[in-house]
């Protein structure tokens, strides 16, 4: 089976991208883990791309030139798919007309509903009855692009911050990996 080589965007415990790379080691999965991209230097996720040997990119975004080098690198390692797994930074309208390729984002709400932070304050604020998470893809508006899967659990009247928090992480353990497998399913 041919894979996509991918660059993972992260800036922090990196749960999915170790979620990731479990998963493309399986002999069907579509895509290799190729290149690990942080905007934090001391992001944990960090951790799991040296363990796997897998080349990172720490990218200091106020540098005006930060794209650049990011443009450099997916060249480098002829990246075909980005997935923002937990990446902070919003990306340009020229960065996502320049790649010209799939971007997913995985987001912790069920889009449309609670683009951008604090997903989990809102979701208790307004009394929701469920909760899950959304991959789609990455376009010039936030959090917008088109579905690719959602998934979704009931929230409890005792559920609080964390664990919604944890509760959405399992689900975005099931959902990143089976969006990918959809994009690419008939190809």
């Amino acid at each position: 089976m041919v894979k996509r080589n991918t660059c993972v965007f992260i800036s922090g415990k990196g749960s999915n991208l170790r979620n990731l790379i479990k998963k493309s080691r399986e002999y069907v999965f579509p895509i290799k883990i190729s290149l690990v991209v942080s905007n934090k230097a001391n992001a944990k996720g960090i951790i799991y791309a040296k363990r796997n040997s897998i080349p990172i990119v720490i990218i200091n975004s106020k540098n005006r030139y930060f794209e650049k080098k990011i443009f450099y690198n997916l060249k480098r390692y002829n990246i075909k798919l980005i997935c923002l797994a937990g990446y902070m930074k919003i990306i340009s309208k020229k960065f996502i007309q320049d790649f010209k390729k799939p971007i997913l984002n995985i987001h912790p709400s069920l889009l449309p509903k609670y683009k951008g932070l604090n997903t989990f304050s809102k979701v208790l604020k307004y009394k929701e009855k469920k909760t899950g998470c959304t991959v789609h893809h990455v376009n010039e508006k936030l959090d917008s692009g088109k579905i690719i899967i959602k998934k979704t659990f009931f929230i409890s009247k005792s559920d609080e911050l964390e664990n919604l928090q944890t509760k959405t992480q399992i689900m975005e353990h099931k959902a990143f990996p089976e969006a990918i497998v959809k994009l690419y399913r008939y190809v």
